[in-house]
């Protein structure tokens, strides 16, 4: 299968890897040309995945009109606040992309105006063409290395091809499970960077395991009724692209969310942490356009209000975790 990935941060390099190693053509294509020239010319990706080699069946695209001539399945691995515009790039080549069936969306959040997940994009600029998302605990750093890791490939159930696919992207050491709730799909993994930023203030204020295994708990809970609500299925935020991505998320050292929010628990400043570093942190953003979607729909989410307050309206952490721990008593 000829595969090209759109977008070589440290997830898109780690997917091209394990593409190859499954035997397919592989293609990646960096935002920026002279990213496009260190990849090519070093075969490795310093900048966002390094220590990982690259090698020679791996190409390494600089324009997309070439590349989609002959791609079959795109994968889309850039930030989820830069995905329209790369639709829209792609968009004035796609009559060149005669071999294209499939967009699988690899990023996470909500469009901020629109609150469309990154399927709905797509959906809305390439309606003739099916999109699904690849979702789930998958840190690029293993993927690189092919520790043994498992994902949801969410596609809708009337793409004929759907089964073709994830016995193509699985292989010894990366396993796939078909669903067919994409929006549920989209919703856990925009949800779980957001109570993840929660449990890293966890660890920056030193509150202990109880503390933190009290939050994941009911971060989950309000995660699986908030997803529901905003109409993803039940089943799935129980799945690998809800509650296994919140776990592996809220503990893992590697978790841009978790050392953001124990950043902000140890006394530094949102605003700060975000414009001082490179990579992006999907669920400083994403709170923003979950708590006004719930405000939108009239959706209670406590946890998720108590994070908001904190990332931009100033609040203490400490105050949030009381106003946590001062509500109403209830049963579990």
């Amino acid at each position: 299968m000829n595969c090209c990935i759109l977008g070589a941060g440290a997830w898109g390099t780690a997917m091209a890897l394990h593409l190859d190693r499954c035997g397919h053509a592989v293609t990646l294509v960096p935002r920026r040309i002279e990213h496009a020239l260190s990849l090519a010319s070093t075969r490795e990706n310093t900048d966002y995945l390094p220590g990982y080699r690259l090698p020679h069946t791996i190409q390494i695209g600089c324009e997309l009109g070439p590349v989609l001539m002959e791609a079959e399945v795109v994968f889309l691995a850039c930030p989820s606040k830069a995905l329209r515009d790369l639709c829209e790039r792609v968009r004035s080549h796609l009559a060149d992309a005669w071999q294209l069936k499939l967009f699988i969306v690899m990023c996470k959040g909500l469009e901020l105006d629109s609150f469309k997940t990154p399927s709905e994009i797509v959906n809305e600029i390439f309606p003739d063409v099916a999109c699904g998302a690849l979702s789930g605990p998958t840190f690029a750093g293993e993927v690189a290395a092919g520790k043994p890791t498992a994902a949801t490939l969410a596609v809708d159930a009337d793409f004929a091809d759907a089964e073709v696919c994830q016995e193509a992207f699985s292989n010894a050491s990366l396993r796939a499970y078909l669903s067919h709730d994409v929006r549920g799909t989209e919703l856990g993994g925009t949800l779980k960077n957001v109570y993840a930023i929660a449990s890293g203030m966890c660890d920056g204020l030193q509150l202990g395991d109880n503390a933190k295994a009290a939050l994941l708990t009911r971060s989950l809970n309000e995660m699986v009724q908030l997803g529901q609500l905003l109409g993803g299925q039940k089943e799935t935020f129980y799945g690998l692209s809800g509650f296994g991505d919140l776990v592996a998320t809220c503990s893992g050292s590697w978790s841009r969310n978790r050392t953001f929010g124990e950043r902000v628990g140890q006394g530094e400043t949102p605003e700060s942490i975000v414009s001082g570093q490179k990579a992006v942190v999907e669920g400083y953003r994403a709170t923003d356009c979950m708590k006004r979607l719930c405000q939108e729909r009239a959706v209670d989410a406590p946890i998720l209000s108590q994070i908001h307050a904190i990332l931009y309206d100033g609040k203490e952490p400490l105050q949030a975790l009381q106003a946590l721990m001062s509500r109403g008593l209830k049963s579990e």
